[in-house]
């Protein structure tokens, strides 16, 4: 199971209280004050770890607690400190607050975030004696600990995404070249849910790839499974497109096909950079198909022949992945320079809603709010691309996130003004 986001409530522990207490031993007259001091409570960390896939831990809405700092005690003897607590998280996960703001992006290993912090441990009544004062009877108690909310969400963190049409050998290729076992049959959309796996190339040289799921035209529209997982193409620097040429239809065909979807999303998806990988040269298929395919293709991308199933060709197209990876910076998914600059991740602004979400009897999602609708009526929607801008903006101001909150099911209308749509999660 893939858990791509999960709400977790974290409380720290309070700190231990100071003592008051006195000296009283035989034959010493002026024992004085000695209380100690309380200890300092829990505070709990997010870091993030390799090795970690998913946030299975954290689901169901987990709250974590971290424990009090222990009391002091008599004879100045101080109260333990409570122990911290690390919540590790896979690489990629941003953590954000309550009300969407984004706090921290945990992309390295060993990344960490201090979520909620413990509470001061008081002061004994030792700490309060003075010249003037010699028998304080006074102690702190100690602060208490924080209780905040936060979303952990998964940005699937690979280097390199391997697209293409269902069944063309993308898992395989996976499985083939990483430590990832992904589901692999003959039918489409055997990869319900990202897959990822390190690809070792020797001791210094590594790279993250991650198989997607298939794409079909029509995907960006929320067909076949595109809409939710394509996201997730978001922090790859390199594309590998795995095209099958065993199959009857033209490869090039297919190439322009799923480019069209990459292209529609009007995410800078085709500003990467990407090479084709001609899968199963071990079938039978034709030569002059492929020839005819490098001649469209001409200089534009490198490409490479590959055999996943004989492992044939691999090694020269994992080099240059990984070359390109180096070479790569990482390309923002929406423009910050842009006329809605100031509308934020999350449903709020200024205080001030955005929009919200009604459900007629007939059970229909409206997307209400003047800021939204007057957006929408600047936006040409009668074009793919105009279609795409208006996703692109309600899923950056959280629509995509209150439907989902909101247990919307597959298929349900959408209404926003006069434009209506099917949403798929």
């Amino acid at each position: 199971m893939f858990n791509d986001r999960v709400k977790v409530i974290l409380h720290s522990g309070k700190g231990g209280n100071g003592a008051i207490s006195f000296r009283h031993e035989k034959y010493i007259e002026f024992g004085g004050p000695n209380g100690g001091n309380g200890g300092r409570g829990g505070s709990i960390y997010i870091q993030a770890k390799a090795g970690i896939s998913s946030l299975l831990n954290y689901r169901f809405g987990k709250k974590i607690s971290a424990m009090d700092g222990e009391n002091g005690k008599a004879k100045l003897m101080f109260g333990k400190d409570a122990k911290d607590i690390i919540l590790h998280v896979p690489l990629g996960t941003v953590i954000l607050d309550e009300n969407e703001k984004v706090l921290a992006d945990l992309k390295k290993d060993g990344d960490i975030y201090l979520a909620v912090k413990g509470g001061r441990g008081g002061r004994g009544n030792n700490c309060f004696k003075s010249s003037t004062n010699r028998t304080p009877k006074i102690a702190e108690n100690g602060t208490p600990g924080e209780t905040k909310t936060f979303y952990f969400e998964l940005r699937l963190l690979a280097d390199v995404g391997l697209v293409g049409l269902p069944s063309v050998g993308k898992s395989t290729l996976l499985s083939v070249v990483s430590n990832a076992k992904p589901k692999i049959a003959d039918y489409e959309f055997t990869t319900l849910t990202p897959q990822l796996g390190a690809v070792i190339l020797d001791d210094e040289h590594s790279f993250i790839m991650a198989d997607l799921p298939g794409l079909i035209e029509g995907a960006h529209l929320g067909k076949g499974l595109g809409l939710r997982f394509l996201r997730h193409i978001e922090r790859c620097k390199v594309i590998i497109h795995v095209i099958d040429v065993s199959r009857e239809d033209d490869p090039y065909e297919s190439f322009v096909k799923i480019n069209k979807e990459l292209e529609s999303y009007n995410m800078k998806l085709l500003d990467r950079k990407m090479l084709i990988a001609l899968n199963k040269i071990d079938s039978v298929y034709s030569n002059e198909k492929v020839e005819e395919f490098k001649e469209k293709i001409k200089d534009k991308y490198k490409i490479f022949e590959i055999s996943t199933l004989l492992k044939q060709g691999l090694k020269p197209l994992l080099y240059e992945a990984y070359r390109l990876v180096q070479e790569s910076k990482e390309i923002s998914l929406f423009d910050e320079e842009t006329e809605d600059n100031d509308v934020v991740l999350g449903v709020k602004n200024e205080d001030k809603e955005i929009f919200t979400i009604e459900r007629d009897i007939h059970g229909f999602y409206h997307i209400l709010g003047d800021r939204v609708i007057q957006t929408y009526k600047r936006i040409n929607v009668t074009t793919d691309q105009g279609v795409m801008k208006l996703l692109a903006y309600l899923n950056k101001i959280g629509v995509d996130d209150a439907l989902h909150k909101m247990n919307v099911k597959d298929g349900a209308t959408i209404i926003l003004d006069d434009f209506e749509f099917e949403y798929y999660n």
